[in-house]
């Protein structure tokens, strides 16, 4: 965890809050909103984040950089197995694109 988290436990869950960095543009060449977390904050699959703070909302043409704090929120055992095998599967349908020309039948 960075410097400023602070953390709680709970029986389901463990949290804890970080400072964060937005980065946002909205332009012709690029259209983005990009979280990076403070410290060296290692997200694994199951796990969720929630950014603080009134939404953001910047003129096109224009782009920005917002401090905030965001909270960290880690998944147990089973809901990050279970993340897993729905990105399996997910990725599996992925395969099931076809880029030859006609009918599949």
């Amino acid at each position: 965890m960075g410097s400023g988290a602070t953390q709680t436990s709970t029986a389901r869950a463990r949290r804890f809050d970080t400072p964060c960095t937005i980065s946002v543009e909205q332009s012709s060449e690029h259209f983005h909103a990009h979280v990076e977390l403070d410290g060296e904050v290692e997200l694994q699959p199951g796990d969720k984040v929630r950014v603080h703070g009134d939404p953001i909302t910047i003129p096109f043409g224009h782009s920005a950089v917002f401090e905030r704090a965001a909270t960290v929120t880690r998944a147990g055992p089973v809901e990050r197995a279970m993340t897993r095998l729905a990105a399996y599967f997910d990725l599996k349908e992925l395969y099931e694109v076809s880029f030859n020309p006609g009918r599949i039948k």
